[in-house]
């Protein structure tokens, strides 16, 4: 049951909304007096189930017993909406696992970065009640990282370089440095800058580093990589063959087999290219 004192406290500020202004003048916080109030529920549960998710949560424990959450948000472009469902994930973490939440916004570009660094303060501009302030890693403050001898020092660091200056005109030294330190590393640090690059022009600057400085290596990228590079070796040496031979090759079969990327198809063209006698004899029921 709710003590009278408790129903008091709050209770008059609805019977008499304009003693806020009074209040607050005794605090030293300039609020203006209301023209008008509206008395709104006070029912905060949500009625329907709510989805939020933080892209990547931790909790990181230290030597001096003060652990602590890491959120970690990854942002591609500015979004309004995205420092109030940060305030949100933060208050909510604080209030499950009681302890103090850290957010980290990494991001690919120095406009985005900068828009997310900015603080947010929820309230009143004379009084906010909240102040957002993420952490912010991007291309304005990552280190640039070219030497090999650096980046076999932090590789996982050298990895966040690469992929948030990933538009950095650096970007194809950074990458250098990298899959030079990956000589001496797990393979698994690889796979997050292929993930990181997406898309971009630096992709392919990383599969052609992967195929070439990194032969060693054995991933799922270097393998799709190295399946590339033997079905167009397979796809010209029957072109190869089929010319060398004199057997007329049209437009449409020659793009027909440049064009294939299956590795077993293209072996048994190959195997048909030297006795056939047509484009057809080499495509066979296929």
């Amino acid at each position: 049951m709710v003590a009278s004192s408790h129903e008091a406290m709050h209770r008059i500020f609805q019977e008499y909304p304009g003693l806020f202004s009074g209040v607050s003048e005794v605090l030293g916080v300039d609020f203006a007096p209301p023209t008008s109030v509206t008395v709104l529920p006070t029912d905060l549960t949500e009625t329907q189930p709510l989805e939020r998710r933080v892209d990547t949560l931790l909790r990181l424990d230290t030597e001096d017993d003060a652990p602590y959450l890491l959120a970690v948000e990854a942002k591609g472009k500015k979004d309004p909406a995205k420092p109030g469902s940060w305030a949100y994930y933060l208050s909510y973490l604080y209030t499950k696992y009681r302890l103090p939440p850290v957010m980290l916004v990494v991001c690919q570009d120095r406009s985005t970065a900068e828009w997310a660094a900015r603080p947010v303060r929820i309230g009143p501009p004379q009084w906010p009640v909240l102040t957002l302030r993420p952490l912010v890693a991007g291309p304005h403050n990552m280190p640039v990282i070219t030497s090999t001898v650096e980046a076999r020092k932090d590789l996982a660091l050298a990895t966040l370089s690469a992929i948030t200056h990933a538009v950095d005109p650096d970007i194809g030294d950074i990458l250098k440095a990298v899959s030079a330190a990956l000589r001496d590393a797990p393979e698994t640090i690889a796979e997050p800058i292929a993930q990181g690059l997406g898309k971009l022009p630096a992709a392919q600057l990383w599969r052609n580093l992967v195929t070439v400085d990194l032969s060693f290596y054995k991933s799922p990228l270097s393998e799709e990589i190295r399946a590339e590079g033997r079905a167009e070796g397979r796809a010209q040496d029957i072109l190869f063959i089929l010319e060398r031979r004199g057997v007329n090759l049209p437009d449409d079969a020659r793009a027909r087999i440049t064009g294939c990327d299956d590795a077993e198809i293209l072996l048994h063209w190959l195997g048909r290219s030297l006795t056939a006698a047509s484009a057809e004899d080499v495509f066979g029921d296929e």
